[in-house]
C-alpha cells in the first residue's frame, strides 16, 4: 500500500491534483479541506495517502493530516459509503464539523453536503458515534448539558463553527439554555 507520497505538486484540477515524485506522476483526488491548503504548482508537498484497489482502476486519494485520512477510512467502512461519496464529506465538512454534527447527531447538517441523502446522513451518524475524535466534547463539557444545544442553535443563526465553538467554551456550567444562548451571543457581539 502506498501510505505516503512526497514530491513536486505540478497539476492543480480540483479535486484532483498530480504529483511528481522520483519521475512517476501520482493523480491523486484530494478533498477541497486539503486541496485549499496545498502549496502552489511546481512547490514541493507531502501527501498522506489512501489506496482503493477496484476491479478496473487503482485509486489514490490524499490527505495533508493524519485526521483527514482517518476520517476517510471510517467513512469507507460504512455500508453504502465509497470513495467518492467520502471525499465529498470531507470536502463539505472539516473533520472537526463532521465530528461535531455527529456528536450532536444532527443528520441535517449532513445532509447539506452533495450526494448525502437523509437515511446516508442517519448512518453517518449512528456508525461514526463513537469513531471520530470528539472535537466538541471539552467545550460542551465546559458548558454544562446546555451545550450542544447552544453551538447548534448559534449555527442555526448563521455563525460560523468557530466562532460559535469560541462562544460555547467560555460559557459557565451553570446556566440555563435561554440564558445560555443570551450569554453566547453577547460573547459573540463583541468586537
Amino acid at each position: 500500500m502506498i501510505g505516503k507520497i512526497h514530491g513536486k505538486l505540478v497539476e492543480k484540477n480540483p479535486p484532483q491534483v498530480v504529483v511528481m515524485s522520483h519521475g512517476v506522476g501520482y493523480e491523486i483526488d484530494v478533498p477541497m479541506s486539503t486541496f485549499y491548503h496545498l502549496p502552489r504548482t511546481g512547490e514541493d508537498v507531502e501527501l498522506l495517502t489512501h489506496l482503493v484497489v477496484r476491479e478496473d482502476a487503482h485509486l489514490l486519494y490524499g490527505f495533508l493530516t493524519p485526521s483527514e485520512r482517518g476520517a476517510f477510512r471510517q467513512l469507507l467502512k460504512i455500508s453504502g459509503v465509497g470513495p467518492k461519496v467520502a471525499l465529498s464529506v470531507l470536502s463539505g465538512l472539516s473533520v472537526e464539523d463532521l465530528s461535531i454534527a455527529v456528536a450532536s447527531q444532527d443528520a441535517a447538517r449532513l445532509t447539506k453536503v452533495p450526494g448525502i441523502g437523509k437515511k446516508t446522513a442517519e448512518r453517518l451518524v449512528l456508525e461514526l458515534r463513537d469513531k471520530l475524535p470528539a472535537a466538541v466534547s471539552v467545550a460542551r463539557s465546559n458548558a454544562g448539558p446546555a451545550g450542544g444545544d447552544v453551538l447548534n442553535a448559534l449555527l442555526g443563526l448563521g455563525y460560523n463553527e468557530r466562532e460559535a465553538q469560541a462562544a460555547v467554551k467560555q460559557l459557565p456550567a451553570d446556566l440555563q439554555l435561554p440564558d445560555a444562548i443570551r450569554h453566547a451571543l453577547k460573547h459573540l457581539a463583541k468586537p
